[in-house]
């Protein structure tokens, strides 16, 4: 990419958005369109619709707008945009509350409010998201506000729009001087919301009590032009550079909210409210602003328990951001934090962020009540895989059993600094699993926060993580090894299939070598179903479901072969790796393996290094340790 190039092309995009014109010229862009003069709430909800929105078969609606950085809350995403955004965008009661987001630490609270901050500055670049203002007004305000109320019911039905506040003291004041009272002569602009220039977004952020301004919130006065403009009440002598008033038009974040002195919170109960603030000694401000704050549950619970808050608490939408449940999701998390890094150089070995992540969901899941089921067929139910005798009704059911389920256990934080610190280590081209649990286990002893309790708990799910490894190093090095006699599997896949049609269809089976007709061979069939599960009472239905499918890719023109069916194929590589589990164990164990062992160990490995995402280094340590495994 030319870098000089790109740049000149943003300017010149940037040069296009550019629009001035006066409030008559407005009113005309208005008729032909209405959609400038959206509310901020309803600004944030059409950016996230615009990204585009796509239903899971459990009838959960995925947002895209998050799917780049925030994972596995689809459903506590889902229930912020319908129940808050959507809503307040239709102007309901919802808009006049002050949005909470409260969830365990390093759960996602900030990251979504800097994607909301991020979006909308992208989206007010587009044609849908372009948002006019007073030309010069401090506020970038509304130029609906120039309407008088009497003219306004009519001005609505004539533009097919809203409108809502006054004019800010410093427009009020301009248009008495600058314009003589003739408002369709005032100077409109297209603005572009930017947290770096101040427009349309605000961040308050508390520090100590004692040292921080109000004026941080609602503006100040500037002593400076007291002398030149002879009044405090005058608009010129009053600096509009609040958060509050520079977030007009667009979204204000209100950091560790709860963190704050009163004396800052109350200022908010008029403005959701009453859609207007407080500031010097002027009437009341209007602002047209989403509040987005966001706590801990800790801090939540304490202010909750003051009676002294309740004003403020029932103008608030409390919205819980738990941590992620889901095992696959967990990992894409990791992914993206180690991407973010200088330490992408350093190969990470297949199942080695899972295993963390197995760790990371054990912590967080509670116990269901439900029976038969343990926290490890949780974790799979909850990561969208198929536990024999449960079903989808059984996962809803476990999903609503705890309210709180998520909001406590490891975070993603203390995960990828154990991971840091096993990457980090000299002379290391790649880490394992194995590496990673050791990492974790290491940093459970300097963990300021979990009790001796938690510890062994914690333990012990390293320890379950550590199984769930063993099993899938075990399967990857059965794959390699299975693959290295692919001749094998489709023979038996062959003889699998011609055994089911004969008992499917009562007949007998012809032997290839002697053209003896025999009954179908019931030893061998039952052999490679047991692999997989398939109980005696559930042999026919399985044999049947086979024989349909085959009959199915038939009428479709297509051939069914040793991919076609995933539980025929793991049951196939299963019972030859049973029957090869001698060989297996022999190979990967020996220390001085024979030509034609060495031939198999690197057939293995370049399987593994091709196909499996291993490097040499992790390909060797794998095999070692399937060795070892094997062996006890």
């Amino acid at each position: 990419m030319d870098i000089l190039k790109r740049i000149s092309a943003y300017k010149a995009e940037s040069e296009k958005l550019t629009w001035n014109g006066s409030f008559k010229d407005y009113l005309e862009l208005l008729r032909q369109d209405p959609t400038p003069a959206m509310t901020a709430h309803a600004r944030v909800y059409e950016m996230i619709e615009s990204f585009g929105v796509v239903e899971d078969g459990g009838g959960t609606k995925k947002y895209k707008f998050f799917e780049q950085e925030i994972f596995g809350l689809d459903r506590a995403v889902e229930k912020l945009v319908e129940e808050y955004f959507h809503s307040s965008a239709r102007r309901l009661d919802v808009r006049k509350r002050i949005l909470l987001l409260m969830g365990p630490v390093s759960g996602g609270k900030s990251t979504i409010v800097t994607m909301l901050k991020r979006g909308l500055e992208q989206f007010s670049r587009t044609e849908r998201g372009a948002v006019y203002a007073i030309k010069g007004c401090p506020m970038h305000e509304d130029p609906l506000h120039l309407i008088p109320h009497e003219l306004r019911a009519e001005a609505e039905r004539e533009l097919g729009v809203r409108i809502e506040g006054n004019l800010c003291p410093s427009c009020q004041m301009r248009v008495r001087t600058e314009y003589s009272g003739d408002i369709e002569n005032v100077q409109v602009e297209r603005v572009v919301i930017s947290e770096e220039s101040r427009i349309g977004i605000g961040t308050f952020s508390p520090s100590d009590p004692k040292s921080q301004d109000i004026a941080d919130l609602t503006g100040s006065i500037d002593f400076s032009t007291i002398t030149e403009f002879g009044s405090e009440s005058d608009p010129r002598a009053y600096r509009f550079d609040g958060e509050l008033n520079k977030a007009n038009r667009g979204l204000m974040e209100f950091q560790e909210m709860l963190k704050c002195d009163e004396k800052f919170l109350w200022n908010l109960l008029s403005l959701t409210q009453e859609g207007n603030f407080k500031a010097g000694r002027f009437a009341l401000i209007s602002a047209d602003e989403l509040i987005v704050a966001h706590t801990n549950e800790t801090e939540y619970k304490s202010f909750i328990a003051n009676k002294k808050n309740e004003a403020l608490q029932s103008r608030m939408i409390v919205m819980p951001i738990p941590y992620n449940l889901k095992v696959s999701e967990e990992e894409k998390i990791y992914k993206k934090l180690i991407g973010q890094s200088d330490m992408k150089h350093i190969h990470i070995a297949p199942h080695a962020l899972r295993s963390a992540a197995i760790f990371s969901i054990l912590t967080r899941l509670k116990e269901t009540k439900k029976q038969g089921m343990d926290l490890v067929k949780k974790m799979r139910m909850y990561d969208g895989e198929e536990v024999e005798g449960y079903k989808e009704a059984d996962l809803k059911e476990m999903q609503s059993e705890y309210i709180e389920e998520g909001m406590s256990g490891i975070d993603p934080r203390y995960v990828i600094n154990r991971i840091s610190s096993a990457l980090i280590k000299q002379d290391l081209q790649c880490i394992n699993a194995l590496d990673v649990l050791r990492a974790l286990k290491e940093g459970l002893d300097q963990h300021p926060s979990i009790t001796k309790e938690e510890r062994e708990r914690y333990l012990n799910f390293i320890s379950t993580a550590r199984k769930e490894y063993d099993g899938l190093a075990k399967k990857e090095i059965q794959k390699a090894f299975v693959y290295s006699f692919e001749e094998s599997a489709r023979t038996l896949f062959e003889n699998y299939l011609d055994n089911i049609e004969s008992y499917c269809n009562w007949s007998k089976i012809k032997d290839p070598l002697t053209g003896e007709e025999m009954d179908p061979d019931e030893r061998l069939m039952r052999s490679i179903e047991e692999q997989i599960g398939v109980s005696e009472n559930a042999k026919k239905a399985f044999r049947e479901e086979i024989l349909i499918r085959i009959s199915s890719y038939s009428r479709k023109g297509k051939k069914f072969d040793y991919f076609s069916h995933e539980r025929l194929r793991e049951a196939i590589e299963k019972k030859l790796f049973t029957d090869l589990k001698d060989i297996v164990k022999i190979t990967t164990s020996t220390k001085t393996p024979d030509e034609k062992q060495l031939k198999r160990i690197n057939e293995v490995t370049k399987r593994l290094i091709d196909e499996h995402g291993y490097c040499p280094v992790c390909s060797n340590e794998l095999l070692r340790y399937v060795g070892s495994l094997l062996n006890r």
